[in-house]
């Protein structure tokens, strides 16, 4: 007991360490990321105050100079290579006076180039314009009728989606290890239940073995021969019990088999060892249909899916069996009179523990589903039910062709 929690105590201090290691780093990139776009903003307003400066000064010197002479000033200003900042300078009526780091083309010199990008700018002029004042707030050149759009450099943008990655390798890395301790809780018990019950095998063969040598004494004893065919009976159910258990944890062997009187067997047996109160009923076809089947393993289905509606019917009511077909599958139905089963537990009674009986252990439809759905690849699957009124369950498995 000590052990659990310390196990759970353990488990949760790493899992509260890892939270808040993972909110530390999600808050210093937050943190650096802002401090980086106010040191980008920064570096715009000296760039700004340059060109004003510089606009300024050449106005005053020359006053002739015109606005082509200031932008040529001010290409060579923008054209530093430490700059990576998208900009749009525009000047009255928005004319686009000078771009940079906006499209593909820019920054390379060459005349188709320059053709280019003025061309890509001119076609998504008004997008880049609401793209940029989303990111950045417009500078305006009152003086000299000028406004600059500025837009996040590439490193700030892909700083922006850093916390997003980081959360995606976190969320992968905690599904992986997730599922490794799923598997590995799920590989553990089933060598427990493996275990189990080949342990199980071991210990009825002993008994199974001297029942037989009885069986023979009782027979010189000139026993009457009706108790001892029935007595023959149970000993070959005990010994199909003991295969089963025994092909637990192990591939099963398939073979082509008529699945029709597999059933048919199964279905009568249970039938004769059952209360008088219940009404047996069989439709199945004439002809043999011929499927891959382990025979032990699929008796066991049937004979767990026939005890389930006995009790669902408390020993009382009407039980039909029902084996039809189609060119790709055949399909075993069992039809009870019982207390029924609700819409949302369809798919949860063939999860392992779950039952509605005060003593049961709820495996019985974990291993049928793990019996037609892994080793025969068919598939099993609650088809009908209604609270009060019974329950359908069907089983689909391919026919041999």
């Amino acid at each position: 007991m000590a052990l659990t929690i310390n196990r759970n105590m353990t488990r949760w201090i790493i899992i509260v360490s890892s939270f808040i290691i993972i909110s530390l780093i999600l808050w210093n990139t937050y943190v650096f990321f802002q401090y980086f776009k106010s040191e980008e903003q920064a570096k715009m307003k000296i760039w700004t105050n340059a060109y004003v400066e510089f606009s300024n000064n050449l106005n005053d010197i020359q006053s002739g100079t015109d606005d082509v002479e200031i932008n040529i000033v001010a290409e060579g200003i923008v054209t530093d290579s430490t700059l990576t900042t998208p900009l749009l300078l525009l000047g009255e009526n928005n004319k686009i006076l000078s771009s940079r780091n906006i499209s593909p083309y820019s920054n390379s010199g060459k005349a188709e180039d320059i053709k280019k990008d003025s061309a890509y700018v001119a076609q998504n002029f008004d997008k880049l314009i609401a793209k940029f004042s989303a990111e950045n707030e417009p500078v305006v050149l009152e003086n000299l009728n000028r406004t600059l759009y500025y837009g996040n450099s590439p490193l700030l943008n892909k700083l922006k989606y850093y916390p997003l990655a980081l959360l995606l390798i976190i969320f992968l890395f905690a599904a992986v290890a997730y599922f490794f301790y799923k598997s590995s809780k799920t590989a553990d018990q089933n060598k427990l239940w493996t275990g189990m019950a080949k342990e199980t095998a071991h210990q009825i063969g002993t008994p199974l073995s001297s029942l037989v040598g009885w069986t023979e004494i009782l027979r010189n004893e000139k026993v009457n021969p009706e108790y001892l065919v029935e007595i023959e009976k149970d000993i070959s159910r005990l010994q199909t019990i003991t295969d089963r258990f025994s092909k637990i944890g192990s591939v099963p062997t398939l073979a082509e088999t008529d699945i029709v009187k597999e059933t048919l067997d199964t279905y009568e047996y249970l039938k004769a060892r059952s209360s008088k109160l219940i009404d047996f009923e069989i439709i199945a076809p004439e002809k043999t249909l011929q499927v891959n089947l382990n025979k032990q393993l699929y008796s066991w289905t049937i004979e767990n899916l026939v005890k389930n509606a006995i009790d669902a019917m408390k020993g009382k009511g009407n039980l039909k069996l029902a084996i039809t077909h189609d060119d790709k599958f055949v399909k075993v139905t069992i039809k009870d009179t019982g207390k029924g089963i609700s819409k949302q537990n369809f798919s949860s009674v063939f999860q392992p523990g779950y039952t509605t009986k005060k003593r049961g252990w709820g495996l019985g439809l974990s291993l049928a589903k793990r019996i037609i759905e892994d080793y025969h690849n068919g598939k099993i699957k609650v088809l009908q039910s209604e609270i009060g009124k019974g329950t359908t369950m069907q089983i689909s498995l391919k026919l041999l062709s």
